[in-house]
């Protein structure tokens, strides 16, 4: 996968909560927690589930989930 986002900060998922149409995801970045509010169609289609090992994604004011 390649973004124009220069700020990839690799970490696990250590909880997701599903909304009715967006999901909180946590996610672990060696002590700290980056928090991001992504679509729950986003988590289906990623297959997101606690203990995957991500890369939270910074662009602007946006935090975005690779995997």
């Amino acid at each position: 996968m390649k973004l124009s986002a220069r700020n990839a900060l690799k970490g696990k998922i250590i909880e997701i909560v599903k909304g009715q149409v967006v999901a909180k995801v946590k996610v672990d970045i060696g002590g700290q927690t980056v928090t991001s509010m992504i679509s729950v169609e986003a988590v289906d289609d990623l297959a997101l589930k606690i203990g995957d090992d991500v890369q939270a994604i910074i662009k602007s004011s946006e935090v975005m989930i690779g995997k």
